[in-house]
């Protein structure tokens, strides 16, 4: 390691044993949190000898809000205060920390005021055009090291193979495992021209799936044939071209073991992922304060020591640090630790050995790439190309449902079209009136939410509404927002569609040009949708 911090230059045999098992803990910290809890959790890391810790933006959000009840406190600071934090838990530590966060589209998905990148679904999309993905990696990977973070625990390299999935949907490149593939490694190789470690999620898949394991532990039915056939095809296939961590999800797999969770699996850990794959990194579980596996273990530290036991190396979002410690040195052999800590030593030592002054580009560079993703990302599915056509030559209605969003698109077509925009929240009736003077109808969808609970934030009647005047007339959707919405629109097959995915300012001029006609799309669905299967 470095001569950076003052104790890099510390030999691994100086360490005790119970300094190597806090190596193995990476307890979750919040950059939004109290002066009392930050104190608290340098408490934490000098006295126990944390070896790593994962960045969340508040005791309110992510994981730890599960019934989401708890209001998120936006702070625009946050990524000032995201620095001055690691460089105080940094000094606490006598031992350097490896400093974590979810990064899967940016340092957005945590910390406001950072760029954010298209999710994993709208990368799916692009035909090919892997280098505009491996740039997506390195932009995230520059940003994490700028900011003193050294892992990104990212990609998602789960297949999204059912559509009602809660948790993973719009974070998976997609639902065929050669293209989950091939953008999983770009994104890895984007990051890994930063120095920034990688850590593919969720093993052994956690696509197929129609419970969020936040709340519950869900199962996948599949013998390990079906399973190598398709959900483990990508992480075994980045685990030969070399990354450098894998994460554990909580998945239940009876077909595999039908007594324990994935997480606290010896057959699915030491067996598959270890033994049969030959996986030789760290690996690191999912947060263990969700509820999938938490409410199962309710003694202190004992959820810890069995997902220790099982093979897991790095303990992520663990709340009961000084318990698992003293439960792995009261059941753990000194073999089994150390190898243990061996792994996660080598990591570190990796991570400090890059060079984190690294040239970066100009502040108007991620603008520029995710223009260049939303060009060859935008995607027809049109039942009646014939339909689109009637739009400019008969006119049309400019109806929008933006549920708070800024709608640039429909101001796009108001300034090149004279159309004047109308929003289904305020002005119904006046819609109502207008449309039976023309059947023609260009409605640009923002979902309220990017997750399908609850149809993804819509209101019921707005929905309903939207059907009616989809059946009702020659209407061309613009969806800035998950595809899977689609699904609930009740289209027909007729029906015309653009799915743009995102709704950041650049994806809406894409979008705006497109139907102008001054672009063509290139993009491809990457999932299948009920709507449009034969």
């Amino acid at each position: 390691m470095t001569d950076t911090h003052p104790t890099y230059t510390l030999s691994k045999k100086e360490l005790t044993l119970r300094q190597k098992v806090g190596q193995l803990f990476m307890p979750a910290v919040f950059i939004n949190d109290t002066e009392e809890e930050v104190q608290k959790m340098e408490r934490l890391i000098k006295e126990h000898h944390v070896g790593s810790i994962c960045f969340f933006h508040s005791r309110a959000s992510a994981a730890t809000n599960f019934e989401g009840k708890k209001k998120v406190v936006h702070n625009a600071k946050s990524h000032d205060r995201l620095k001055e934090l690691i460089t105080r838990y940094q000094k606490a530590s006598e031992i350097p920390l490896l400093v974590a966060i979810d990064a899967e589209w940016g340092l957005a998905m945590r910390i406001e005021n950072t760029p954010q990148f298209p999710y994993a679904i709208t990368l799916g999309a692009l035909n090919g055009d892997e280098n505009l993905i491996q740039q997506v990696g390195q932009h995230i990977g520059w940003d994490c090291r700028a900011a003193g973070i050294q892992w990104n625990l990212a990609p998602v390299v789960d297949i999204n193979n059912n559509p009602e999935n809660p948790v993973i949907g719009y974070r998976s490149f997609g639902e065929n495992k050669e293209m989950v593939l091939a953008k999983s490694e770009a994104f890895i190789q984007g990051m890994k021209s930063t120095g920034t470690l990688n850590s593919i999620k969720h093993f052994p898949g956690h696509g197929d799936t129609a419970v969020d394991s936040h709340l519950g532990l869900p199962v996948i039915d599949k013998s390990l044939s079906e399973l190598k056939e398709n959900e483990l095809f990508p992480f075994q296939e980045l685990i030969n071209k070399g990354v450098d961590s894998v994460m554990v999800g909580h998945l239940s797999l009876p077909q595999l073991d039908d007594q324990n969770p994935s997480t606290t699996s010896s057959k699915i850990i030491t067996g598959l992922l270890r033994k049969q794959m030959g996986f030789e990194g760290v690996i690191i579980s999912d947060a263990l304060n969700m509820h999938a596996v938490s409410k199962k273990y309710p003694k202190k530290g004992k959820l810890e020591q069995a997902a220790f036991e099982a093979g897991m190396d790095v303990l992520c979002f663990s709340e009961n640090v000084a318990e698992g410690i003293q439960l792995i040195l009261d059941t753990t052999t000194e073999e089994r630790i150390d190898e243990s800590f061996d792994r996660v030593w080598r990591l570190k030592k990796k991570a400090f050995a890059m060079d984190k002054e690294m040239a970066k580009p100009s502040d108007g560079s991620a603008f520029i790439l995710n223009r260049n993703i939303a060009l060859k990302s935008i995607t027809e599915l049109y039942g009646n190309p014939s339909g689109t056509q009637k739009f400019k030559a008969e006119g049309f209605l400019n109806i929008s449902c933006n549920n708070g969003k800024e709608n640039i698109f429909s101001q796009k077509l108001e300034d090149e079209f004279g159309v004047e925009p109308l929003d289904i929240a305020l002005q119904t009736d006046i819609i109502n009136e207008k449309i039976k003077a023309t059947k023609n109808v260009v409605l640009s969808l923002f979902p309220p939410a990017v997750k399908p609970k609850d149809q993804f934030g819509f209101d019921t009647n707005v929905l309903e509404t939207v059907k009616k005047w989809i059946n009702d007339n020659n209407t061309l959707i613009y969806l800035f927002g998950n595809p899977y919405v689609l699904d609930l629109l009740g289209l027909k097959p007729t029906s015309n569609v653009v799915v743009v995915y995102q709704d950041f300012p650049e994806f809406q001029e894409v979008a705006a040009e497109h139907f102008k006609g001054a672009i063509s799309a290139k993009g491809t669905l990457p999932i299948q949708l009920k709507t449009f299967q034969a």
